[in-house]
C-alpha cells in the first residue's frame, strides 16, 4: 500500500494520533496527491454527527492541514465551519503537523487564522496559533478574536491548576501583555470578564493589575488614560462602560491628566449614568480647583439639566450654585443655566432650580430676566405664583385647566387579514418570510396556513414545485424533544404537500394516540393546541383536501367574523365536505359574539352537525366568560429549604392573584358534541401554587401573541393563567414580562380583576419597556371604556403596601401616561390608591407619586377630599411629601 494509500486509509478509519508521521513520510507531490480524497471525504461527512464521522472529521483536519503546501490554502482548511464545534482543532496532533512545515508558513497561516473571526469563549484555533507565536518568535496578533481568548485563558488561572498566580503576576509575565491590552480597550461584550474579581488578593482583578502595571511603568499610562476614556466616549453595554469605568476609577488620574483630557469628560456626560456621573462629579472638582474656563459649567449644564436621572440634575444644580456663591460675577450665566431645569417634568427639581435662581438673581442682575421669564412658562403651575413674584411678571398667563380635555389613544380599529394568498408562488413566498422571520405575527402565520390548504385544493402538484425552493433551504427535520410547537412548525404542513413527511399514521395523532410529530415533552397546552391544527391541516392537504379551513381569521388580532364563519360553513355543505374537527373546534373559540339578525338566520340555515353547532354556538354567545376570584399567594419558606435559592426562589412572593372555576366539560352542542379535551384545556381551572409559579421559569412558558389569537375574546381568562408572568416584571425583575398587555388590552372580551392586576404588575416593572408596555394597555383599555380605574388603583396601592411594586416605578409609569394628556385617567387610578399609599409610613419614592397625582389632579379640575392626604398635610414639618400633600389638599378642597 502506497503513503497516500495509507493516509487516507488511516483518515477513513479515524486514526488521528497516526497522521502526523504519515505526513511526514509523503513528498510534496504525494500530499498534493492526497487532497482530491480528502476533499471528497470532508464533502461526504458534512453534517454527519455520528461517531465514526467525528472520528473522520478531527484526522481530516489533520491531514488536510499537513497536506497543503500552500499557507493561505492550508489556513482556509484549518479554519472551515465544519470543523468547528468540537475541539478538533486543540488536538494535539494538529500542532505537530503545523509545526513540521517551515517557520514562514507556520508564521503565514497563524496570521492568517488570527484574523478569522472568533467566538471568545473557548475559541478553537486559539491554542494552535498561540503556540506557532510563542514558539516562533513572531509579532503577536493583535486581532480582536484572539485579544478575546486571549482574556479568556488568562481567567482560566494557572494551566486550570486554579490562580496559584494573580492576575497581575500572570500579565506581568506574559510577552503578550504590552501588544494586547491596549486591544482590550476595543473590544464588544467583555465587561463581565473586566469586572471579575479571582481571588482577595491585591492586584487579581484587571482594573487593579492594568493600574498597577502603569504605575510601574510597564505599560504607557498616558495610552491606557486615552483609550480608556475614549471607549467610554465611545459607549456601548452597559456592563462593558461600567467595566471600563472601574479600569479608570483605578487609574486615578490626577486633576493635570484629567484637564489635558477636558474635552473627553464633557463627551462623557452624555453617556451610562454612572459615566455621567463620574465625568460630571471630576469636572466640578476641576472647577473648583480653577483649572477650568466657565464656560465648561454653562455646556455641561446644557447636557445635564436635560437628562432624566433626578441624581445627576440635583448635583448639577448644586454645582451652579457653588459656582455662582465662589465667583458673583458667574451668577448671571449660573441662574439662566439653572433655568434650563424648569422643563424638568418632576417637581421637587423645578423647585430647586428655582431656588438656585433665587438665591443668585440680585447678582445677576435684571438683565437675565428676560430669558427666565420665558423659561418660567415650563414650570408646573404649582410654581408660577412664587416664580411671578420672583421674575416681577405673571408666569403661565394662559391657565392650562382651562378648555382641558382628555386626550386617549384611538380605539383600536379591526386591521383585516386580507384577501386570501392568490398563487401557489405567493404561498412559497409567505412561507419563506415566516421561516426567515424572528418574530411571526398572526397574519403571516394564518395566511400561509390557510393558503397551503387552499391550493393543495386547487393544484397540490403546482404548489409542491412552487414550495420546493423552500423546502430544499428549510428541509422538516422534526419538533425537538424539549421544544413547543409554534407558527414556525407550519413547515411540517408544506412538507406533507411536497410528499416529504408522509402523516404517518395521523390519524391515531389526531385522535390523541401514537407520537406526535409535532409535540415535544415539555410542551404548552396553547403549542399542544397549535400542533392539533397544524397535525389536521397536514392530512387535510394529502387525504380530504378541503376547499379552505374554517378557523383562519379575519381580524389580525384571531378575531373570527360570524359571517364569514357562516359563509364558510355553507361553503362545505354545498361542496359536500366535513370539517375537520380541530378546524371547526378552533373557529368556534375565534367566533366575534354577534346579534345581527341576518347572520343568525343565515346560521339557523346550516343543516350539517358542524352547521348547527356554529348556529347554537351564535345563539347563546359562546363560552360564558367566567369570574375572577381574588387571592393571596404567599407560600412561605418550604420544609426542603436545604435546597439551593433557585430551586425555592417561590419562598420570597407574597403576590395577588385570581382563581378561576375553569370550564370543566364545557356546553353540549346540538348532537351532544363537546370541545376536544385540548382546548378545553386552555380553560383550565387556576389558582395560585408553588407548582404554577414554578412553571414560569420554563423556558417554554412564555405567552405570545398566537396564544392570544386562539383565544381573541377571552382576555380575562388568559390574563388569569399568566399572571405570574406579568408578576414576574416587577417582584421578580423578568424582563420583556409584560409585552404582551397591549395585545390583551386591544383583545375582546370582559376586562375584569386578572387584567387590571396584570396591568398593575406592569406598571411596577424593573425594566422601562415593560413600563411603556403597561402604560399603553392602559391607555387603550381606558379609549375602550373597558377601565375600571377604582379597581386598578386598590389593586396597585396594595401592591405597593406589599412592596411587590416600587412606587418609584410606578410614579414614572404613570408620569408617562399623564404625558400623553390623560390626566383623568391617572387621576382616577391614582386617587383610590391614595389611601393605601400615605397609610402608615409611607414607602419610599412615594412623593413622586403624589407629585404625579397633584398635577393630574390640577390639570383635570378634581375635586373632593381624600381623608389620608389630608392627613399627612396636616403633619408639622416641610419635608417634600408634607409639601406635596397640602398643594393636592388645596387643590381638591377648590
Amino acid at each position: 500500500m502506497s503513503g497516500v494509500e495509507q493516509l487516507v486509509t488511516a483518515v477513513r478509519e479515524g486514526r488521528t494520533p497516526q497522521v502526523p508521521a504519515l505526513v511526514a513520510g509523503l513528498g510534496p507531490a504525494e500530499r498534493r496527491a492526497c487532497l482530491p480524497a480528502l476533499k471528497e471525504l470532508r464533502k461526504k461527512i458534512r453534517g454527519e454527527w455520528s461517531r465514526e464521522a467525528i472520528a473522520q472529521a478531527g484526522a481530516l483536519l489533520v491531514a488536510g492541514a499537513g497536506c497543503h503546501a500552500g499557507p493561505a490554502g492550508a489556513a482556509t482548511w484549518i479554519s472551515g465551519r465544519d470543523f468547528a464545534g468540537r475541539s478538533f482543532a486543540r488536538h494535539p496532533a494538529l500542532a505537530q503537523v503545523v509545526g513540521a512545515q517551515p517557520v514562514e508558513w507556520q508564521v503565514e497561516v497563524a496570521t492568517r487564522l488570527a484574523a478569522r473571526r472568533g467566538s471568545g469563549w473557548n475559541w478553537d484555533l486559539y491554542p494552535l496559533i498561540e503556540d506557532v507565536v510563542r514558539r516562533t518568535g513572531c509579532p503577536v496578533p493583535d486581532t480582536e478574536a484572539f485579544t478575546a481568548e486571549w482574556l479568556e485563558q488568562l481567567a482560566s488561572g494557572d494551566d486550570n491548576r486554579g490562580w496559584v498566580r494573580t492576575l497581575l503576576e500572570r500579565l506581568r509575565e506574559d510577552d503578550f501583555t504590552p501588544v494586547l491590552v491596549p486591544r482590550v480597550f476595543e473590544l464588544a461584550d467583555i465587561g463581565w470578564r473586566l469586572e471579575r474579581r479571582f481571588t482577595e488578593r491585591p492586584g487579581d482583578c484587571w482594573p487593579e493589575a492594568v493600574a498597577a502595571l502603569a504605575a510601574a511603568g510597564e505599560l504607557d499610562r498616558a495610552e491606557l488614560l486615552d483609550r480608556c476614556l475614549a471607549r467610554l466616549v465611545r459607549g456601548g453595554k452597559p456592563a462593558d462602560q461600567r467595566a471600563f469605568l472601574a479600569v479608570l476609577a483605578a487609574l486615578a488620574p490626577t486633576p493635570e491628566e484629567y484637564t489635558a483630557r477636558l474635552r473627553s469628560l464633557v463627551a462623557l456626560l452624555d453617556g451610562l449614568s454612572a459615566v455621567a456621573g463620574h465625568a460630571q462629579q471630576t469636572l466640578a472638582g476641576l472647577d473648583a480647583a480653577g483649572l477650568v474656563g466657565p464656560e465648561v459649567l454653562t455646556e455641561a449644564s446644557a447636557v445635564v439639566l436635560f437628562r432624566t436621572e433626578k441624581k445627576l440634575v440635583r448635583a448639577q444644580l448644586g454645582w451652579l450654585d457653588k459656582a455662582a456663591r465662589r465667583s458673583p460675577e458667574r451668577a448671571g450665566p449660573a441662574v439662566l443655566a439653572a433655568a434650563e431645569a424648569f422643563g424638568q417634568p418632576d417637581t421637587a427639581l423645578q423647585e430647586r432650580a428655582l431656588n438656585v435662581v433665587a438665591r443668585h438673581l440680585g447678582a445677576a442682575g435684571e438683565a437675565v430676566l428676560p430669558e427666565l421669564r420665558f423659561a418660567a412658562e415650563a414650570l408646573n403651575p404649582a410654581h408660577h405664583a412664587r416664580a411671578g413674584e420672583l421674575l416681577g411678571a405673571p408666569v403661565g398667563g394662559d391657565d392650562p385647566d382651562t378648555g382641558w380635555s382628555e386626550l386617549l389613544p384611538p380605539v383600536p380599529q379591526p386591521r383585516p387579514l386580507g384577501e386570501p394568498l392568490a398563487t401557489p408562488e405567493e404561498v412559497a413566498e409567505e412561507l419563506s418570510v415566516l421561516m426567515l422571520s424572528g418574530r411571526v405575527d398572526v397574519a403571516v402565520f394564518e395566511r400561509t396556513l390557510d393558503g397551503l390548504v387552499r391550493h393543495a385544493h386547487r393544484d397540490r402538484a403546482a404548489l409542491a414545485e412552487a414550495l420546493e425552493p423552500v423546502l430544499r433551504v428549510h428541509q422538516w427535520s422534526g419538533v425537538g424533544r424539549w421544544q413547543d410547537c409554534g407558527p414556525g412548525e407550519v413547515l411540517y404542513v408544506a412538507a406533507a404537500v411536497a410528499g416529504q413527511t408522509p402523516p404517518h399514521r395521523l390519524r391515531d395523532f389526531l385522535g390523541g394516540g401514537g407520537r406526535s410529530p409535532l409535540r415535544g415533552q415539555a410542551g404548552t397546552v396553547h403549542g399542544h393546541v397549535l400542533a392539533a391544527r397544524l397535525e389536521e391541516a397536514a392530512w387535510q392537504v394529502t387525504a380530504t383536501r378541503p376547499p379552505f379551513l374554517l378557523a383562519t381569521p379575519t381580524d389580525a388580532t384571531g378575531a373570527l367574523d360570524a359571517a364569514v364563519l357562516v359563509s364558510r360553513l355553507a361553503g362545505y355543505e354545498s361542496a359536500g365536505v366535513t370539517p375537520g374537527q380541530v378546524d371547526l373546534q378552533a373557529a368556534l373559540l375565534r367566533l366575534a359574539p354577534t346579534t345581527h339578525e341576518a347572520v343568525l338566520a343565515a346560521a339557523g340555515r346550516l343543516a350539517s352537525p358542524a352547521g348547527r353547532w356554529a348556529a347554537q354556538w351564535l345563539r347563546e354567545g359562546g363560552l360564558p366568560g367566567q369570574s375572577s376570584e381574588r387571592v393571596v399567594f404567599e407560600p412561605g419558606r418550604g420544609a426542603k429549604s436545604v435546597r439551593p435559592y433557585w430551586e425555592r426562589w417561590w419562598e420570597g412572593l407574597k403576590r395577588v392573584s385570581v382563581a378561576q372555576p375553569g370550564l370543566g366539560a364545557g356546553p353540549k352542542g346540538p348532537a351532544g358534541q363537546r370541545l376536544d379535551a385540548r382546548f378545553r384545556a386552555l380553560f383550565d381551572g387556576t389558582e395560585p401554587s408553588v407548582a404554577r409559579a414554578r412553571k414560569q421559569d420554563e423556558w417554554l412558558w412564555q405567552p405570545t401573541v398566537h396564544w392570544v389569537a386562539m383565544l381573541p375574546h377571552h382576555r380575562e381568562e388568559q390574563a388569569a393563567r399568566w399572571l405570574d408572568w406579568f408578576a414576574d416584571s416587577a417582584d421578580r425583575e423578568r424582563r420583556g414580562a409584560a409585552a404582551l398587555l397591549p395585545v390583551l388590552a386591544e383583545a375582546g372580551g370582559p376586562a375584569g380583576l386578572a387584567l387590571h392586576l396584570a396591568v398593575a404588575y406592569g406598571l411596577g416593572a424593573r425594566s422601562p419597556e415593560d413600563r411603556t408596555a403597561a402604560v399603553d394597555a392602559l391607555l387603550v383599555l381606558a379609549a375602550r371604556g373597558d377601565l375600571d380605574g377604582a379597581l386598578l388603583g386598590r389593586e396597585l396601592g396594595e401592591l405597593v403596601a406589599r412592596g411587590t411594586v416600587k412606587p418609584n416605578r410606578l410614579a414614572a409609569a404613570v408620569a408617562v401616561a399623564a404625558d400623553t394628556g390623560a390626566y383623568a385617567t391617572v387621576w382616577s387610578v391614582l386617587a383610590p390608591a391614595l389611601p393605601a399609599l400615605l397609610a402608615g409610613e409611607p414607602a419610599r419614592g412615594t412623593v413622586d407619586l403624589l407629585a404625579v397625582a397633584t398635577d393630574a389632579a390640577r390639570r383635570c379640575a378634581a375635586r373632593g377630599p381624600i381623608p389620608e392626604v389630608a392627613a399627612v398635610a396636616a403633619r408639622a414639618g416641610s419635608g417634600r411629601l408634607v409639601k406635596e400633600a397640602r398643594s393636592l389638599r388645596d387643590l381638591l378642597a377648590g
